[in-house]
């Protein structure tokens, strides 16, 4: 049953119980309800990442002026319980405006302490439109950071201008948490999924799905090599213009970190976009970004994704992003400093500071040179000793974050391709091509009972290599920490009946229409 709080001293006496007697790293994902399957995405993501999962839902006044939708707002309190209590969240906590000191009259205002992000930043894009918005957000996120102190709070790119200012937020004023930052959720049309939606009449929506039609028409253009900001507004906007209904408040393209204004897209641009439909305001966004693809082949054991990946890596001449040798590293790093395996604390201390180099091999059949603190351990690290201890080190929590961000800042300048089982959902979740690779129960148990075979080992059971296929399926996909699962924009490739090159064939042929 999720336990619904209303008060700060609540929360915060369980979120004290959770942390420190429990060790509970704890995920925020603040909400305004009326949750949506865009919420719904953060939550997930929340709950693969956490040990303790806490949604809030405070319909904020200060982020809404005098003239704004704040009393027609939709609140829906009991249908948000019962969506977070399907989901397994554990806390929801829906404080009113009088607990979180957010009354909205001015006069409240003049008399409290509120969060001002820098005026470049929240002056803009939105901000010109809703002069005090970002305010009232900054301030709320940092009373529910304070109040909280989560190990990761989650925002959706669809609200990119905030997410940017969160960021920035944190940085400025050294708060200890990561911005978890998740992908846009579309309905089949394309439309962004928002709250606001619900106002939307039939004919309404099949108008305002003409909104991203039209950022996808940039997006063409600039993957074709235009990159002046003119050139790219302008094709949104004449796409929109022949669209009754749809008025446009602004388009802009800016810098995705810093939100000033790009006339030219060096790296990467924010074209974001406001506009009325009907009475309704909607916002959307789409990144341009200069960079190779990422490729994420996600899947469950044995479905070939290692060989194939390297395969597909050699022919396309990417990077193979070989995460499990960046384990094995870390591995063997912890065996030669003579630290316990389960002494999770000295292991984090060790990791803080590391460098790890991964180098592509000449040859498809060779593997990727590892450098870790410029030593290298491409053999070192594939001995039996360390082959048996990399799950208990992969496993730790420290461990994972920390590789993570090493793979997702290979990934900022693309040109890549890894396996795993959490790649697509988890590490790139904006990977430009993501396949879940899998295959049946009983031919992947084949495929591993006929490698067992050429290795001479025939006293193997093949019912018994499925029921352990099977068993650790379940395992990996109902782990606490990223568990295996498709992510929602993810080509399903089955593999039975195909061969290797077959299947590499097509992944290349996948690529082909994105590149």
């Amino acid at each position: 049953m999720v336990l619904l709080l209303k008060t700060i001293s609540e929360l915060r006496s369980h979120v004290v119980i959770n942390r420190q007697k429990h060790q509970r790293q704890i995920g925020l994902v603040p909400t305004m309800g009326a949750l949506h399957q865009g919420h719904l995405s953060l939550i997930k993501q929340a709950i693969a990442e956490n040990d303790l999962i806490i949604v809030s839902i405070f319909v904020n006044p200060l982020q809404f002026a005098p003239t704004e939708d704040l009393a027609e707002y939709p609140r829906q309190l009991d249908r948000d319980l019962k969506l977070c209590q399907q989901l397994g969240v554990d806390l929801v906590f829906a404080p009113n405006a009088q607990e979180m000191n957010s009354i909205g009259d001015t006069t409240v205002l003049a008399n409290t302490t509120t969060v001002l992000p820098p005026q470049n930043m929240s002056e803009v894009l939105c901000g010109k439109f809703r002069p005090g918005f970002f305010t009232g957000v900054a301030t709320i996120v940092t009373k529910l950071l304070n109040i909280i102190q989560p190990a990761r709070v989650y925002f959706g790119q669809k609200d990119a201008q905030q997410l940017a200012i969160i960021r920035r937020l944190v940085t400025d004023l050294n708060i200890p948490v990561k911005i978890v930052a998740c992908p846009i959720i579309r309905e089949a049309s394309g439309l962004a999924l928002s709250s606001r939606n619900q106002y939307l009449t039939v004919k309404e929506k099949e108008q305002a799905a003409q909104i991203y039609r039209s950022l996808q028409q940039a997006a063409t253009a600039f993957a074709q090599g235009e990159l002046n900001a003119k050139v790219l507004i302008n094709l949104v906007q004449q796409e929109l213009s022949l669209v009754e209904g749809v008025t446009i408040q602004y388009v802009e393209l800016v810098d995705p970190v810093n939100l000033q204004s790009l006339d030219q897209i060096k790296h990467s641009g924010l074209l974001a976009i406001a506009a009325y439909v009907g009475s309704t305001r909607l916002i959307d966004n789409i990144v341009l970004q200069k960079r190779q693809p990422i490729v994420a082949i996600d899947g469950p054991a044995g479905a070939g994704k290692s060989t194939v990946t390297r395969r597909v890596a050699h022919k396309l001449g990417l990077l193979y992003l070989d995460t499990g040798a960046m384990y094995r590293a870390v591995t063997w790093l912890v065996m030669e400093s003579g630290i316990a395996i389960d002494d999770e604390r000295a292991i984090a201390a060790l990791i803080e500071n590391i460098s790890l180099k991964l180098t592509s091999p000449n040859a498809v059949n060779l593997p990727t040179v590892v450098h870790i603190d410029e030593q290298e351990v491409t053999n070192a690290i594939r001995t039996p000793e360390v082959t048996a201890n990399v799950s208990a080190i992969a496993a730790q929590a420290a461990v994972r974050e920390k590789l993570v961000v090493m793979q997702q800042q290979w990934g900022e300048k693309g040109g890549i391709i890894a396996e795993g089982r959490d790649i697509g959902t988890n590490v790139f979740p904006d990977a430009e091509l993501k396949i879940f690779l899998t295959a049946s129960v009983a031919e992947r148990a084949r495929r591993r009972w006929q490698d067992l075979q050429n290795q001479g080992r025939n006293d193997i059971d093949l019912q018994q290599l499925a029921q352990d296929i099977k068993q650790r399926d379940e395992q990996d996909s109902n782990r606490a920490i990223a568990p295996l699962k498709k992510a929602d924009d993810a080509i399903e490739l089955i593999t039975d009946n195909l061969t290797i090159d077959e299947v590499i064939e097509k992944i290349i042929d996948f690529y082909e229409q994105i590149n």
